[in-house]
């Protein structure tokens, strides 16, 4: 939070000098300390999205690759032109706990070539795939891992943030 102050405290400058540089340093952390104080807001905060982000920045490039790996597959299944594709129709059910995780889950699919997320109730998925063998261990896919680990991140931060307020008060 402090370096996105000082960065917003530069940018609000629109420019960048010596001068502005070092009254801003002691400006982002007066906003920093009165946020913590005032607002609720910990330094563990920052740890905990340091570390998402870090684990975002892993989906994403998991996603990337995936999609260049079903790209690949796509294609040569498309350009075979006496073998047929055999589409599919797949349903499964995942226990990820947040819409948000879910929602993520069913782009994920979608953004994925050869395959694209039809109906999304709770945790029940309907997915359309171009091959069965897409279908294949979409429940238990590297997305799914990816996005329940972030979820009991997410949970273990909340409760811990609980129980140290509770005990605050």
């Amino acid at each position: 939070m402090f370096i996105l102050l000082y960065l917003l405290w530069i940018i609000l400058n629109g420019q960048l000098t010596a001068e502005i540089a070092l009254i801003g340093l002691p400006v982002a952390g007066l906003v920093y300390a009165f946020i913590c104080k005032f607002m609720g807001y910990h330094v563990g905060n920052d740890l905990f999205l340091a570390r998402e982000f870090l684990k975002l920045i892993r989906y994403l490039f998991v996603l990337i690759w995936e999609i260049l790996r079903a790209n690949a597959v796509t294609i040569g299944k498309v350009l075979r032109f006496g073998k047929e594709a055999s589409p599919a129709i797949v349903t499964f059910d995942v226990t990820l706990k947040t819409e948000l995780g879910r929602a993520l889950l069913a782009n994920s699919i979608t953004l994925t070539p050869g395959t694209i997320t039809v109906s999304l109730s709770e945790n029940h998925y309907v997915v359309h795939c171009l091959d069965k063998k897409f279908g294949e261990g979409l429940d238990s896919s590297v997305f799914v891992r990816l996005i329940a680990d972030m979820e009991r991140d997410y949970e273990r931060f909340t409760e811990k943030r609980k129980r140290k307020n509770h005990k605050e008060k």
